[in-house]
C-alpha cells in the first residue's frame, strides 16, 4: 500500500536462511546493480551483517525491519522499524495474571519452545514475560517444543499454562491442542497469522498479543520514500504498536480492521 501511495516500484527478494555476511552482501550488491535505489532488510542477525549494510548505506538508503539487538552487541546505528518485543512479553504475562487474579504460585508454566532464527526477538519477549512475573513466585519451566508435544511420554513436561512467544510456536501448539485429547492446558501467545486467530476464535488460545506488522511494512517503505525525496535527512527509528485480543473482543471494530490487514 505504501509503495502504491508513494509511486515506488517494490521488489521482494527471498534471502536463503543461514547465509553468512559475505553471501548476503552479494545479494545486496546484485539488487543495487539491478537498479535498487534503497534496501529494506529483514532480518539482520549479527554484527557482521550490520557491518556490511553500514558500508552499503553509503551508496543507498538502508532500513532494517524487525531487528532486535542483543545486549552488549556492537551497534552500527542503522535505522530500524520493529515491534517492542520486551513490552509484548510483559503484556502477555499481565493478561495471564488477570485470569488468575495474580495467583499463579501453584501453576506450572511452560515457555521457551522451538527457537527460531531470530533468537534475539524471542529472548527479548521472554525477558519481558519473566520480568512481569518477577515477584509472583512463578514456576516457569523452559521446555523444548518436542518435549511439550511428547507429554504422554514425559510427565515432567506437563504444564498448566503454555506460553508461545512467536507465531510459529503458537500455531504449532494450537494445532496440537486442537487435535489431541485435552489436558486442561491454557494457551497464551504472541502471533500475527490468521491461523493464530483461528485458535483464539475456537477457544484453544486464551489470549493472543498481535504485533502490528502491517504498519511495520507500511512505515518502513514510507520512511525510505521520504529519504529518497530528502536525501540529507536521516531516517527515523520507530517502534510499532500491538493489540491484545481475546475471543470476546475478536469482533470489535478496532480488531476487525487489524484482522483485515492480517488476511491480505
Amino acid at each position: 500500500m505504501a509503495a502504491e501511495e508513494e509511486g515506488i516500484e517494490l521488489a521482494v527478494v527471498d534471502v536463503e536462511e543461514g547465509l553468512d555476511a559475505e553471501a548476503q552482501k552479494k545479494v545486496f550488491e546484485r539488487e543495487i546493480e539491478d537498479g535498487a535505489d534503497a534496501l529494506i532488510v529483514q532480518p539482520v542477525l549479527d554484527k557482521n551483517d550490520q557491518e556490511v549494510l553500514k558500508k552499503i548505506e553509503k551508496r543507498v538508503p538502508v532500513m532494517l525491519v524487525g531487528y532486535e539487538a542483543e545486549k552488549g552487541e556492537t551497534r552500527y546505528d542503522l535505522p530500524v522499524i520493529k515491534e517492542d518485543n520486551y513490552e509484548m512479553g510483559q503484556a502477555l504475562a499481565e493478561e495471564m495474571l488477570k485470569d488468575f487474579e495474580g495467583n499463579i504460585e501453584e501453576k506450572k508454566i511452560g515457555t521457551s519452545f522451538k527457537r527460531t532464527t531470530d533468537s534475539n526477538m524471542l529472548s527479548s519477549r521472554e525477558c519481558g514475560f519473566k520480568d512481569a512475573l518477577e515477584d509472583k513466585n512463578a514456576n516457569i519451566l523452559e521446555l523444548s517444543l518436542d518435549s511439550l508435544l511428547d507429554r504422554e511420554e514425559n510427565t515432567e513436561s506437563k504444564v498448566d499454562i503454555v506460553i508461545a512467544l512467536d507465531d510459529s510456536n503458537l500455531t504449532a501448539i494450537g494445532e496440537y491442542l486442537a487435535s489431541s485429547q485435552p489436558h486442561g492446558e491454557l494457551l497464551y501467545g504472541i502471533g500475527q497469522s490468521t491461523e493464530a486467530i483461528y485458535y483464539l476464535d475456537k477457544g484453544i488460545a486464551e489470549c493472543v498479543v498481535v504485533p502490528d506488522e502491517f504498519n511495520v511494512g507500511y512505515q518502513s517503505l514510507s520512511e525510505v520514500a521520504r529519504k529518497l525525496d530528502h536525501y540529507f535527512e536521516n531516517m527515523k527509528k520507530q517502534t510499532v504498536s500491538y493489540s491484545v485480543i481475546r475471543k470476546e473482543t475478536l469482533f470489535s471494530k478496532e480488531n476487525q480492521e487489524l484482522l483485515l490487514t492480517m488476511s491480505q
